[in-house]
């Protein structure tokens, strides 16, 4: 979209140096991924998708989303078929229901992006993704706040609308790539009661992106831009979460004995 490019130039001047804003999403969240990531590590990229971003015209910002050759494997889980088609992944594997068809602890981080928001169910959600992880795995997520503007009012339109208002807002958002949202997990508090209920150690994050929903009008682009840098935490438009799977107390106390054992043996 011509018009939205221009207000990101206008107002993130930055951008004329490497593309991308202060305040661009994608890259503080994949920055961290990254960093979780050892050249050992299986992926689990969680609610996968057809592997959209191969459109993002910004080379860095692309680049630092495929984690495939950043780690040993991606394995993508998807309850839709169109994922199958998804070029970044290693292997592939369809949901169809639980629990998903991956082994037990064999997985080293969950990356769960853009998916929580269309999950209906957070806590068996969040129970496989303790499942699949090994002990001390992460779990990364990032999904909109539900407290924000843009959430408030995307909740305001009715679902089988959802498709043509955000081609209008997001000329490169696909009709494919739009699915029913249910926002069961999606402020700080509730995203941080259910890692922890489920056995991680979380910490969870607000972010104030672009205001890339406002791009229709200037007048309302700089206000997104000023809310951004400006407003509350609590109603930022993007939750960040990153977690470790925790080892239950008593598979610790276990452990600690056997190390006593051997010491004294």
């Amino acid at each position: 979209m011509i018009r939205g490019t221009a207000l990101l130039e206008r107002f993130y001047p930055e951008t004329a140096f490497g593309g991308f804003t202060r305040v661009d999403g994608t890259m503080a969240f994949y920055l961290r991924v990254r960093s979780l990531l050892r050249p050992d590590s299986v992926v689990l990229d969680v609610g996968c998708g057809r592997g959209e971003y191969a459109e993002d015209p910004l080379p860095q910002r692309r680049e630092l989303r495929v984690l495939e050759g950043a780690c040993a494997r991606v394995v993508g889980i998807d309850s839709d078929t169109g994922a199958a088609s998804n070029p970044f992944l290693d292997d592939f594997r369809l949901i169809t229901g639980l629990p998903w068809p991956v082994d037990d602890a064999s997985i080293d981080l969950c990356l769960v992006d853009n998916v929580l928001e269309h999950v209906p169910r957070p806590a068996p959600f969040f129970a496989e993704c303790r499942r699949v992880l090994k002990p001390d795995g992460y779990i990364c997520v990032r999904t909109p706040n539900l407290l924000a503007y843009s959430t408030v009012l995307a909740r305001l339109i009715p679902d089988r609308l959802h498709a043509g208002v955000l081609a209008w807002v997001q000329s490169a958002r696909r009709p494919e790539d739009v699915f029913t949202t249910y926002y069961r997990c999606n402020t700080l508090r509730a995203l941080r009661s259910a890692l922890t209920g489920s056995g991680f150690e979380a910490v969870v994050i607000t972010h104030g992106g672009e205001p890339a929903y406002l791009g229709f009008s200037a007048t309302a682009y700089r206000a997104g831009v000023l809310w951004s840098a400006k407003g509350p935490a609590t109603l930022q438009s993007t939750l960040f979460a990153f977690g470790r799977r925790t080892v239950p107390q008593n598979s610790t106390s276990v452990l600690l004995r056997r190390v006593d054992t051997d010491a004294t043996a």
